[in-house]
């Protein structure tokens, strides 16, 4: 496949393993071997809210983040419970990061727990191996946590690698076989298909990478819109994106479109809620509480409004979410028209420790 990137990029991307649990579990060496659970209450089972994170003992038991907590108290009710330390996960991030920033050319925090580096510097995708190997050894040694790193020739590759050999692995993905690494790879992996678009990807015929690319641009534009075009593009490898030291996540955002317009608001407000879980869990993972809520409501006819809040102490629980969602979805509730899709996002984002005060 000829390439259409920039030549001489070489993109690492560092993705730390069970973030939250490894720190719990550095902090307290009796947590080895335990399944660790981060995230809300189970209160035996009764408890609402979900898992932030788990470790790879407790997946043994099928838990994942943003599974509902009291399913997770189900299927393994002998775990360890743990409610979330932002500040002291955010501490543990920065330390992290300032060793990526000792081997980067340009580096770019993505979360609390990953990075982008540009290493193109490096020359070589061998040198850039090399280097790699020298991160994880510091992360390990300096810090006592383990990280899983993909290398590629740009952002989609080298974050698609890190996940390909966890924990604490290291992929190297050359130009020339790009194609021979994603071609396996399930629709899920590329960038921005959600379980909606995977659905309607495999109801096309197109379950892997490999088979996608068999679509033309033309008819994945029919299907999706301009996403149509991305997709013909992630499907073969091609991201232009930099690395941006300056890049700052803006928000996070969910949304729900119902399988057939509704009116019934019960089921709306299910709709809405779970979007709001979802969100929460993400701003769980990067470690940010938020300033601004968000409802978007798109009503049969693809008339679409929005309604947004900005609070005057940010919120970082999924109690506050949910009640602010709700309470911003009422008047588009007394419209009594049917709704075709809701969402939720939240902005203004902030880490928990600048709210704290001085002391």
């Amino acid at each position: 496949m000829p390439s259409l990137q920039a030549p001489g990029r070489i993109i690492m991307h560092a993705d730390m393993d069970c973030f939250f649990a490894a720190v719990e579990e550095r902090e307290d060496p009796a947590l080895k071997g335990k399944p660790v659970i981060i995230g809300a209450d189970p209160k035996g089972g009764l408890g609402r809210g979900i898992v932030a994170t788990c470790n790879y003992e407790a997946r043994r038991y099928g838990l994942h983040s943003a599974m509902p907590i009291s399913s997770a108290y189900r299927r393994c009710p002998k775990g360890v419970y743990l409610r979330p330390r932002f500040s002291l996960y955010s501490q543990a991030s920065r330390k992290v990061m300032d060793i990526l920033r000792r081997s980067a050319d340009v580096l770019e925090v993505a979360g609390i727990d990953e990075a982008y580096l540009d290493v193109s510097s490096q020359g070589s995708f061998l040198t850039a191996r090399d280097l790699a190997l020298g991160i994880q050894k510091a992360i390990r040694e300096e810090e006592r946590l383990s990280a899983s790193v993909g290398i590629g020739p740009n952002k989609l590759i080298a974050k698609i690698a890190s996940d390909h050999r966890k924990p604490g692995g290291l992929t190297v993905v050359i130009p020339r076989r790009v194609a021979e690494f994603l071609g396996p790879k399930p629709v899920g992996a590329l960038r921005g298909v959600g379980p909606k678009t995977k659905e309607h990807l495999e109801g096309l015929g197109y379950k892997t990478v490999a088979e996608l690319l068999e679509a033309s641009e033309e008819r994945l534009v029919r299907e999706f819109g301009k996403f149509g075009s991305f997709l013909w593009r992630e499907a073969r490898g091609i991201d232009e994106r930099p690395v941006d030291a300056d890049w700052v996540q803006k928000s996070i955002g969910r949304e729900h479109t119902f399988e057939t317009d509704t009116g019934d608001l019960d089921e709306v407000h299910a709709a809405l809620l779970a979007c709001v879980r979802r969100v929460h869990r993400d701003m769980a993972a990067e470690g940010h509480w938020c300033l601004t809520l968000t409802i978007k409501a798109r009503y049969e006819g693809y008339e679409t409004h929005s309604r947004q809040k900005t609070l005057k102490l940010a919120a970082g629980s999924l109690a506050e979410l949910e009640a602010g969602a709700l309470s911003l979805l009422e008047p588009f509730e007394k419209k009594g028209k049917r709704f075709r899709l809701v969402g939720f996002s939240v902005s203004n984002l902030v880490p928990p420790e600048d709210l704290l005060p001085l002391t």
